[in-house]
């Protein structure tokens, strides 16, 4: 999927869900966003944590979601090699596919661009 088509896709979802779905679901949907906000940890910190916890578990939506996030954070291509290092030491293998996924995606974010 493209970074467009990803974002368009998850926006329109995301309207969906918070507009039609239970007092539940839009908690967690509040509780997932509040948490990623800068507090003893600083919300770039948490992102990357985010982001690792997305390639071990290895769903790439969130991967990507996450490496956005990152790149709003200002992450380093310096630090994000050692995000991704740490998700294929904890994950081990299985992880390489969608590291392959992230190190694509994260050119293409950065090539783009994407406004903070």
């Amino acid at each position: 999927m493209k970074l467009e088509e990803f974002k368009s896709f998850r926006g329109r979802m995301n309207e969906k869900i918070l507009k039609e779905g239970t007092l539940e679901v839009k908690r967690f949907f509040n509780l997932d966003s509040e948490v990623y906000k800068d507090g003893a940890l600083p919300a770039k910190v948490k992102e990357l944590l985010g982001l690792v916890a997305s390639l071990v578990l290895r769903c790439n939506d969130c991967v990507l979601y996450h490496l956005i996030q990152c790149h709003k954070e200002k992450v380093s291509d310096e630090e994000m090699w050692e995000a991704w290092s740490v998700a294929l030491i904890v994950g081990g293998s299985i992880v390489i596919p969608h590291l392959r996924v992230a190190v694509d995606m994260w050119e293409k974010i950065k090539e783009e661009e994407i406004p903070a």
